[in-house]
C-alpha cells in the first residue's frame, strides 16, 4: 500500500496500520502505546500527528487497494457503491466539520460523510473492500456529492474495467449515475433501487410508482427471515418487465418486488434477465440484497476499531486515518480471510478471538478481535522487522 511514497511516510503507513489492528481503536494515544517506543509517549503521539497532517494520501492508498482487490473480483460479483457516515456528536473544533445524516439513528447530527465500494459474492459470507473515502461539504476543494460517488465509480472501473454487477439502494436514483452507466455503446451491469422516476413502457411514458401499484406479480417466493429471534416465513412475489429511460436507448429491466415492505421495491437493471424464468428476475433481487455486506462491513470498521472515536482537529488527518482503517479492514478481509498460506494463522486468530459461540456468520469481527489479542502483549512490536527481511519476518505465536 506504501510503495509509492517516500520512507518516512512508508514508517508511518506501517505504524498506523499495525496500532490500529493491535489497540483495536484510531485514537493516535492508544496507538502510540502499542508501538513501545523507547522514549515519552507524548513524543511519538506527536510525530505520528505531525506526519498525518502534512500529506493528504487518501487517493494513492485508494487506488492501491483497489489494484490489489481487483484481481479477487470475479464477473458475477456484487461491488455495492454506498454513502456512509462518520457521526461527531460531541466535536467542536474539528475542521470542516458539517451536517451529515445519521444512518444509524436516522436523523442529521455534525460530522463527515464517507463514500465507500465493497465487491461481494452472492454465495459467499466474505467481502473485498475496495475503497472508503471520507470528505466534507465543507471543504475547499469539494464539489458535491455526485462527483464524490463518481470518483469511487471510475476508481473501480480503472482498475475491474466491467468486471463485476455494480449495485446502489435509493441514494443511487439519480440522473447522473444513469448518465455515467448508460452514455455507453455497451452499459455497465448494474442494479439500481428506484425512488421515484418516469419509464418508458409499452411505448408510454409511465411514472414507476403508479406503474408498480398496478403490475402483476405471479412470481413468488418464501424467505426465512429472524425477526426478535424467531424464525418466520415471509412470501414476497415480484415480476420483471422491459422498460427504458427517457432520453437512453438501451434497453432496461425494471423488477418490481412486492412482500418486503409497505410500498413495491423496485429494481432498475442494465443485466439481460429472462422475463419468462423465475430464477433469472430472482437473480437481480439477489444482486440488490447482496450489498447489505457493504453496510455490515463499514459496520465492522466502525465498532471494531472505534472509527467514530477518531481525535483528530485537521481534515487531512481525518481522511488519511479513513484510508488507513480501510487497508487494516482489506488485510482482515482478503490477506487473512482468503489467503490459504495462511490457514493456520487464520484458525489460531479464531482461538484467540474468545468467542462463545464461535466464529459469526460476518467472521472479521473474530478476525479484529484475534488479531488485536495477538498484537497489543508483543513486546517486539515492530523492531523485529528489518527493511530487507520484510517478507521473511513472523509472529511467534504460543501454542501452549
Amino acid at each position: 500500500m506504501s510503495k509509492s511514497f517516500k520512507k518516512p511516510k512508508k514508517r508511518l503507513i506501517k505504524e498506523m496500520l499495525y496500532g490500529i489492528q493491535a489497540s483495536k481503536d484510531v485514537k493516535l494515544s492508544n496507538i502510540s502505546r502499542t508501538l513501545k517506543e523507547e522514549q515519552f509517549l507524548i513524543k511519538t503521539e506527536d510525530r505520528l500527528s505531525r506526519n498525518l497532517d502534512d500529506e493528504d494520501f487518501t487517493d494513492p492508498i485508494n487506488r492501491e487497494i483497489c489494484r490489489l482487490g481487483a484481481s479477487k473480483v470475479t464477473d458475477d460479483m456484487v461491488i455495492a457503491i454506498d454513502p456512509g457516515d462518520i457521526r461527531k456528536k460531541y466535536a467542536k473544533k474539528m475542521e470542516f466539520l458539517g451536517r451529515v445524516r445519521d444512518g444509524s439513528e436516522n436523523e442529521i447530527g455534525e460530522g463527515y460523510p464517507v463514500c465507500k465500494a465493497v465487491a461481494t459474492d452472492i454465495e459467499s459470507k466474505k467481502v473485498i473492500p475496495l475503497c472508503c473515502e471520507a470528505y466534507s461539504y465543507l471543504a475547499e476543494d469539494f464539489k458535491s456529492e455526485n462527483s464524490q460517488i463518481l470518483k469511487v465509480i471510475d476508481t473501480i472501473v480503472e482498475h475491474l474495467g466491467d468486471r463485476g454487477i455494480h449495485a446502489h439502494d435509493r441514494g443511487g436514483d439519480r440522473g447522473v449515475i444513469y448518465a455515467k452507466y448508460l452514455q455507453r455503446d455497451k452499459p455497465q451491469r448494474s442494479v439500481i433501487r428506484l425512488v421515484d422516476r418516469d419509464l418508458m413502457h409499452q411505448g408510454r411514458r409511465r411514472n414507476c410508482c403508479e406503474l408498480a401499484k398496478v403490475l402483476p406479480t405471479p412470481y413468488e417466493t418464501v424467505l426465512i427471515v429472524y425477526e426478535e429471534g424467531k424464525e418466520k416465513e415471509r412470501t414476497v412475489y415480484y415480476n420483471v418487465v422491459p422498460v427504458k429511460l427517457p432520453l437512453y436507448r438501451h434497453k432496461l429491466y425494471w423488477v418490481v418486488v412486492k412482500g418486503f415492505g409497505m410500498e413495491p421495491m423496485m429494481l432498475l437493471t442494465s443485466c439481460s434477465v429472462k422475463k419468462y424464468q423465475k430464477e433469472s428476475v430472482w437473480r437481480i433481487v439477489e444482486y440488490y440484497l447482496a450489498r447489505w455486506k457493504c453496510d455490515e462491513s463499514y459496520r465492522y470498521i466502525k465498532q471494531c476499531y472505534q472509527l467514530e472515536d477518531v481525535r483528530v482537529r485537521s481534515y487531512i488527518s481525518i481522511r488519511n486515518i479513513v484510508v488507513l482503517v480501510l487497508g487494516v479492514s482489506y488485510f482482515a478481509s482478503v490477506y487473512l480471510g482468503q489467503s490459504i498460506k495462511l490457514k493456520m494463522l487464520v484458525e489460531r486468530i479464531f482461538i484467540v478471538s474468545k468467542r462463545f459461540f464461535g466464529v459469526p456468520s460476518f467472521f472479521n469481527y473474530a478476525i479484529a478481535d484475534g488479531t488485536y489479542n495477538l498484537l497489543y502483549p508483543d513486546k517486539t512490536v515492530l523492531r523485529g522487522i528489518k527493511p530487507n527481511s520484510l517478507d521473511d519476518f513472523q509472529l511467534c505465536f504460543d501454542f501452549g
